[in-house]
């Protein structure tokens, strides 16, 4: 991910915002919204984890840590929004941001990974 990278920079932003208004829906309990806690962790934290690593993998850039940054930020957010969400009995009220955010992880991840891209990245 470069800095010029203007389709992973915005599709880190799509995580970023869909993941602050979660935690804010969660946090004024408008439903739908997230659950409190999952048994492995509380959602506030690891959303706050998710979105710190997306906002570091775009301040550090086209650098290997950015890079790994934007995978981890990927991949956690699609915990929140990742096809388990098709399961999900709240998936009418939510599909818009479940689907938003994969395409968003997709864009990142084709960008991150060139063999994933027809275009070579």
């Amino acid at each position: 991910m470069t800095q010029t990278d203007r389709p992973s920079l915005a599709a880190l932003v799509v995580l970023i915002l869909l993941q602050l208004i979660m935690l804010s829906a969660l946090y004024a309990g408008v439903p739908p919204h997230p659950p409190i806690a999952t048994p492995l962790f509380g959602i506030g934290p690891f959303i706050g984890a998710s979105v710190s690593a997306a906002i570091a993998a775009i301040v550090l850039g086209e650098s290997r840590a950015g890079r790994l940054l934007a995978l981890i930020a990927t991949l956690a957010a699609l915990v929140s929004f990742g096809p388990q969400k098709y399961l999900d009995p709240q998936f009418p009220l939510i599909w818009p941001a479940v689907v938003t955010a994969q395409l968003a992880a997709i864009t990142v991840l084709v960008r991150l990974f060139p063999a994933l891209s027809r275009q070579g990245a």
